[in-house]
């Protein structure tokens, strides 16, 4: 029985994930910080910014498993609001998490891979990595980060029999809205364009793909034989990154002022 890991695997997407994974007969560990219980999923709870901690999770599961075949780095959360308000401390607090977090846990997982002679890990990115979205711009950093790593590290590891992806799901209707770290200072000096856009872009992920349909597009992604560096989760956000290569900058540029900052 193949083991797999989903960070973040107790609400939202990284649920759905770890539940479709469990069904299609794999043996899953969902990590979250309070390890909340998942029917059919052992659930541990792990703060994935605490390195040391991370270390002794995954020694824990590959002494109980007795190897590490899949890692889901989904654990994530979100901040809005304008760069030139939003503090240094909390863009640190989003990077803990949502890059560093994924660090932490490829530090722990690669060697013990490399070891058994092969993996997988799938990376969560967002489409707002190669579209970054106004008034979301650490969020948007934190996932084009992901998707350099991501990249790079597939190139170092692939000699070893380890594969690296990330997948980018646009609007989910999730908890991770609600969980937002919404952030309207500035909003009067800039005529209101922090929050409109903000609930414009939280009333699209409330009437977004459902989760369950983003897990089984990621978890066939992470069960297939070969995968390609970069997946996009549906046909209009395939599109939309599609033509975001294609189309000169400028004109891009455009697009996403008129639809996130006007």
């Amino acid at each position: 029985m193949k083991t797999a890991i989903v960070t973040g695997g107790t609400s939202g997407l990284g649920l759905a994930a770890a539940q479709t994974l469990a069904e299609k007969g794999l043996r899953v560990y969902a990590l979250s910080r309070h390890g909340a219980p998942v029917p059919g999923v052992t659930s541990l709870a792990c703060d994935i910014t605490d390195a040391d901690a991370v270390e002794r999770t995954v020694a824990a599961i590959e002494a109980e498993a007795g190897r590490i075949d899949l890692v889901v780095n989904n654990a994530g959360f979100g901040i809005s609001g304008a760069v030139e308000c939003t503090t240094p401390e909390e863009v640190r607090r989003l990077f803990d998490v949502d890059f560093f977090g994924v660090v932490n846990v490829n530090h722990a997982v690669l060697p013990r891979m490399r070891r058994a002679g092969g993996g997988r890990i799938v990376h969560v990115s967002s489409v707002a990595a190669p579209v970054a979205i106004p008034f979301q711009a650490y969020y948007s950093a934190a996932k084009a980060a992901i998707n350099a790593y991501s990249s790079a590290l597939r190139c170092e590891v692939a000699p070893f029999g380890i594969d690296v992806c990330a997948v980018m799901p646009g609007d989910l209707k999730t908890g991770f809205t609600a969980a937002r770290e919404k952030n309207v200072r500035g909003d009067t000096e800039y005529g209101g364009r922090i929050s409109r856009p903000v609930s414009r872009m939280e009333h699209d992920e409330q009437t977004g793909m459902p989760p369950e349909k983003a897990a089984a597009f990621l978890c066939r992604v992470a069960l297939r034989r070969r995968t390609k560096p970069l997946y996009a989760i549906g046909p209009q956000y395939s599109a939309a990154v599609l033509l975001s290569r294609l189309l000169p900058c400028r004109l891009v540029s455009w697009i996403v002022s008129r639809l996130y900052a006007a």
